[in-house]
């Protein structure tokens, strides 16, 4: 297949999805199965691998983040009943004003999503978000969307991301100074993307009904006494202070010491999700006076609004692994590959490509600095950090409905499809473009 057909033929499913959803109205879930699976037919996969197909990207992006949004969610629910969360935004009104929360919200999210990946970020925040917009009674998604872009300014552009170590690994790029500048140029980059365009599009927007999560986040706990700010902070970071201590264990000790083998054990995304949600029970449940058959029911009634997140993430999940099986990723990819175009923007265009094909950034980055890095062994013409930087803005671009972050931003703020590709697919596209604006420049001058 030629690599305009394959462009033409992705373009096209897209499209489809957006009429059955926003037109149509057909269930979202319903939409990406049907479309998914037509698009491999069309593309000439026989249809027992098809459906293979689908099911295999759905259970691997569900094995990523299900058990991420499932502990997520309950860490979130306890800190909401306990009063936790209402402590910590308390103390971030009396500290920020009413006027700079959102401000607040994106410096939070940069330093949150440093060690996190996206996904963990923003279910551990959004509750956070939710509160912050009920007490000061400011719209949702001018909180969200700076704490959300932050997140993934870091999640593309910073190291320690995975991502973003396989990039500094293939482009030999100096680790230290790729986070030098991921966080110089990455950090003006989430202000334009977040608070700036946040309030630019949320009066445009229209009404947002509160969601089912979004209430249960939002209710007043009954108590006099909340627990202590330093607590519902403990909590809250728990998972952010193991992951960044298993990143820490990978570059003091080998892999073989048992100092390597418990941190990186601990930090594991599930892990540490786990021991600090288990820590909520103990911590703020025994100081709220929750008892056990309190902290379960919560537990277990939270769970409830998250499965058609997870339905919607795993189908887009099936949706991309259809566009790589059927062989139409890597068309897209040869379609960037023909452009004669200068090394950053190859490494730019070639991620934000693979982005559209597959939905999943850090599949875009390690595509993309495999493709380039033997390009750059050889031509040694640009700067590597800057490389590792311009690939990973590249890799967020256009967030569509193949992309897990799609469907989270969607379904926990409430947002219809109009208003989700509004607002958080130009978002991202933001973060890509301003993101391969200021590198460009900037290699005339850094080598």
């Amino acid at each position: 297949m030629t690599p305009l057909l394959a462009t033409g033929l992705t373009a096209a499913a897209i499209l489809l999805l957006v009429t059955l959803i926003g037109w149509v109205r057909l269930n979202p879930f319903i939409s990406l199965f049907i479309v998914s699976v037509g698009l491999a037919l069309v593309a000439g996969m026989p249809t027992e691998k098809a459906i293979a197909s689908f099911e295999a990207g759905m259970g691997h992006v569900l094995g990523h983040v299900a058990g991420v949004i499932a502990l997520g969610t309950m860490l979130g629910k306890i800190l909401a009943e306990t009063g936790g969360a209402d402590q910590i935004a308390l103390t971030l009104s009396r500290l920020a004003g009413k006027k700079r929360l959102n401000w607040a919200m994106m410096v939070i999210g940069l330093l949150v999503g440093l060690p996190v990946f996206y996904e963990v970020g923003f279910v551990l925040l959004i509750p956070l978000a939710i509160v912050l917009s009920r007490r000061n009674d400011l719209p949702l998604p001018m909180l969200a969307f700076p704490m959300a872009a932050a997140l993934s300014v870091t999640h593309a552009m910073v190291p320690p991301h995975p991502a973003t170590l396989l990039a500094i690994s293939a482009y030999h790029a100096n680790t230290a100074h790729t986070l030098f500048w991921g966080i110089i140029i990455g950090t003006p980059i989430a202000a334009i993307a977040g608070p700036l365009y946040a309030y630019v599009i949320v009066p445009r927007l229209g009404a947002i009904s509160p969601t089912a999560l979004s209430d249960q986040f939002s209710r007043r706990p009954e108590r006099e006494h909340l627990p202590s700010f330093s607590l519902s902070c403990l909590t809250l970071l728990m998972p952010v202070v193991l992951m960044l201590g298993g990143a820490l264990a990978e570059m003091l000790w080998p892999a073989t010491a048992w100092q390597h083998k418990v941190l990186h054990f601990l930090g594991n995304t599930d892990v540490a999700l786990l021991v600090a949600t288990l820590m909520s029970f103990w911590l703020l449940g025994s100081v709220s006076g929750l008892s056990r058959e309190t902290i379960l029911r919560f537990s277990n009634e939270c769970l409830a609004p998250t499965a058609t997140i997870m339905l919607l993430i795993g189908a887009g999940g099936g949706f991309g692994q259809e566009l790589m099986d059927s062989g139409l990723s890597h068309s897209i990819t040869d379609l960037a590959l023909g452009a004669h175009v200068p090394l950053l923007v190859l490494a730019w265009l070639l991620a934000l490509l693979v982005r559209i094909a597959t939905g999943s950034a850090t599949v875009a980055t390690t595509t993309a600095s495999g493709i380039v890095g033997p390009i750059l062994a050889s031509s040694h013409s640009v700067s590597p950090e800057l490389l590792v930087l311009v690939t990973g803005a590249g890799s967020v671009g256009l967030s569509l409905m193949n992309d897990a972050g799609f469907w989270q931003m969607k379904e926990y703020l409430g947002m219809n499809l109009s208003q989700t590709l509004k607002s958080w697919t130009v978002i991202e596209s933001l973060i890509a473009v301003l993101g391969l604006a200021i590198c460009l420049p900037l290699s005339w001058i850094i080598h």
